[in-house]
């Protein structure tokens, strides 16, 4: 295994904001909600092959994820604690929610903003596929679509390159 100081400081930035917003959710009362729905006792593993997803100009790694059978375009997002989909993308996934959906609150980098739990059937980039993920609907503000933690953590491993990310079922 690999170790340098820039995948030590990716990985202490993804700690520090996923214990970030399991706080927030604690004190907003959403965590709550996400977990009103019957949970898998225990969450089956990923399937598939190893998928690559190259860095970009930006500096972001952009994945086309294939969710419960969509294409959306994502940028993979170690600091978000789950799957988080624009407005636009969950309407194109048919996810149909109204202004009552959106009870929680979380806070993004932009500030707080409004969000619905909902679980998507599959996520799948390049092959690698993990099934019933949990995820958030940003109601407003989100830029584009994030493949966070609610997906790479159901990875065996994820690992980081200056040109890519590898992601193992």
């Amino acid at each position: 295994m690999r170790f340098d100081l820039s995948s030590a400081a990716v990985m202490a930035f993804a700690v520090a904001s996923a214990l970030t917003t399991a706080w927030w959710m604690d004190q907003t009362g959403l965590r709550g909600q996400a977990h009103a729905a019957p949970m898998p006792a225990v969450s089956a593993p990923a399937t598939g092959g190893p998928a690559q997803v190259l860095k970009a100009a930006d500096g972001h790694y952009w994945a086309d994820a294939l969710i419960d059978g969509c294409a959306v375009r994502v940028m993979v997002d170690t600091g978000a604690s789950v799957v988080a989909l624009t407005r636009d993308d969950a309407a194109r996934l048919g996810l149909k929610l109204t202004p009552a959906d959106f009870s929680g609150t979380v806070i993004t980098a932009s500030g707080p903003v409004r969000a619905a739990a909902v679980e998507l059937e599959a996520v799948a980039v390049a092959g690698a596929r993990v099934e019933r993920v949990q995820a958030l609907v940003v109601e407003q503000g989100l830029p584009h679509s994030l493949l966070g933690m609610s997906y790479l953590g159901r990875l065996s491993s994820f690992s980081a390159t200056p040109a890519g990310l590898t992601l193992r079922p």
